[in-house]
């Protein structure tokens, strides 16, 4: 038998949710592997460390080494040569170790230049075209969080989803930036600069792009406070020194064996995960996972994570984030009615909500093209398109998302009918209520000191109201009714309560029969 989490929340017990789940919308429910796959594209990833402290190399796949900041030591860079389809992406922040560049007052922030570049280390031109990406940073895109939680259309310019999603958008429909040039040519023995952006002292800058070669290339990516030319950014890589910012140089063991996720600086084998699997919805709902971990697997142990061929010693062991990684699903579906689509993200246990998600997707179907963009908080689940399936034939759907970085992987993606998915609200707002109905501090005479209420589970749900209770009515003894019996819960399904029967006046009911007993109480006690 599988374990079930069982909570009781004042009077009412929460419906049994599989503790495996993490999702409460398939309580009582399996996901089923997608049985995808990578593909086999070189991708230099550039996101360790994150927050970068002053300039440096941040990652070279040349052979050789360079001088970490922390220890003075040399350490191997993550050395490859890309030959043919290739891709990058780049995720850094700029905290200066140098206070006096953070900017005080009016004065002006100092600027890191993040720069990649081209290495030929051949004795004939390499030519290389880009089919794909862009380059932002947090003042060319900001974030814009109040206004983007939840499901909204996807405009033609979103630029105010942040950097991590404005890049991932373009890659999502296909286009170059149109700073960007399409093509490059790196003369034999030569290095030069493919793009470089300014990023101000508390900023954030990523990139992203997709390319192929004629020849053999490396690339390594810099980062130069206040360079004049290209030929100050080369002379960094020239200087032999890490950037300063690689906190996990002292939790190498930890990194080796799992217990601790740094993030990546290497080559990660996979620009593309695809995946294709086939469902009858009279069997069930559909609960697939997407962009799923060891740690959020949903019970199908399928870990959508792909290999790194070579990588910096404090860098993740996998390429773990899946950061850039285009994820393509494609469902065949039978079924008919009405359903929805619905991107969950698992409850963090023992730690406050989080913004898990704040990206772009697309879906494919019978009725057209979708793209909306998607902001969500962990242990939410939040319908993303709605799906009228037709009785007798095949309903294809097709889910494409470029994952974005600054999310948090381990998703769910779930095709349920519309009830289910009102029930699980409806279990939510009954949720909210109970917990603030327990949360109300009761009148005591000579009362000590209250235990604080427990948090609430659903933040973003309105509490459903309850009514006032009266002031007790005092009578003689002979007087006193018996207080009304409480509502039976005979036929109810065990450790739970049917959303459809735990309606307003039933909880009114309840109410009703509490404050009974508590005038029942004050009389015999002479109150």
């Amino acid at each position: 038998m599988r374990p079930f989490a069982i909570a009781l929340l004042g009077s009412v017990l929460v419906a049994p949710i599989p503790a495996e789940a993490y999702v409460a919308l398939m309580a009582g429910q399996q996901a089923k592997p997608l049985q995808g796959s990578f593909n086999n594209v070189p991708v230099l990833h550039s996101n360790q460390p994150e927050e970068v402290h002053g300039p440096g190399i941040l990652v070279s796949t040349t052979p050789g080494s360079a001088i970490a900041a922390e220890t003075g030591e040399p350490l191997a860079h993550a050395t490859y040569t890309f030959n043919g389809a290739f891709g990058l992406h780049v995720h850094h922040k700029y905290y200066p170790s140098d206070r006096t560049r953070m900017g005080s007052g009016r004065g002006r922030r100092g600027e890191l230049t993040l720069a990649t570049i081209l290495i030929n280390p051949s004795s004939r031109p390499v030519h290389i075209r880009f089919q794909r990406g862009a380059v932002r940073n947090s003042f060319e895109a900001p974030y814009l969080a109040n206004n983007l939680m939840g499901v909204k259309p996807l405009g033609r310019r979103p630029w105010n989803t942040g950097p991590g999603d404005a890049t991932a958008v373009q890659m999502l429909r296909g286009q170059l930036d149109r700073k960007l040039e399409d093509e490059i040519t790196i003369p034999a023995y030569s290095r030069i600069v493919l793009f470089s952006t300014a990023l101000p002292a508390k900023g954030i800058a990523n990139g992203l792009l997709k390319g192929k070669s004629d020849g053999p290339f490396q690339m390594a990516v810099v980062a130069a406070e206040d360079p004049q030319s290209d030929a100050d950014l080369i002379a960094v890589l020239d200087q032999g020194r890490l950037a300063p910012g690689r906190i996990y140089l002292s939790r190498l063991p930890q990194i080796e064996n799992g217990t601790v996720f740094s993030r990546v600086a290497g080559v990660a084998l996979g620009d593309t995960y695809e995946a294709n699997i086939g469902h009858d919805m009279g069997t069930g709902s559909l609960h697939v996972p997407l962009t799923s971990t060891n740690r959020h697997n949903f019970g199908t142990g399928e870990v959508q994570v792909n290999p790194l061929a070579t990588r910096m010693i404090d860098s993740s062991v996998n390429n773990v984030g899946t950061y850039g990684v285009l994820f393509d699903v494609s469902m065949n579906l039978r079924g008919s009615g009405p359903h929805h689509l619905v991107f969950s993200h698992p409850t963090a246990n023992g730690r406050s909500r989080f913004t898990a998600f704040r990206g772009s997707i697309r879906i494919e179907s019978a009725d057209g093209v979708e793209e909306v963009h998607v902001g969500m908080k962990s242990g939410e689940s939040l319908p993303i398109a709605s799906l009228n399936l037709r009785s007798g034939e095949n309903n294809p759907v097709k889910v494409s998302l470029v994952y974005p970085a600054d999310a948090t992987p381990g998703h769910l993606l779930s095709v349920v009918p519309d009830q289910q998915l009102a029930d699980l609200r409806q279990r939510e707002q009954l949720l909210a209520a109970a917990q603030a109905q327990a949360s109300k501090p009761q009148a005591k005479k000579n009362s000590a000191a209250e235990a604080p209420a427990p948090p609430p589970l659903i933040a973003e749900i309105e509490p459903i109201t309850l009514p006032r209770p009266r002031p007790p009515v005092v009578a003689p003894p002979q007087w006193i009714q018996p207080p009304p019996a409480l509502p039976s819960l005979q036929g109810m399904p065990p450790a739970m309560i049917s959303p459809a029967r735990m309606s307003q006046s039933l909880l009114e009911r309840y109410q009703q029969a509490v404050e009974a007993q508590q005038r029942l109480m004050d009389s015999l006690m002479g109150r």
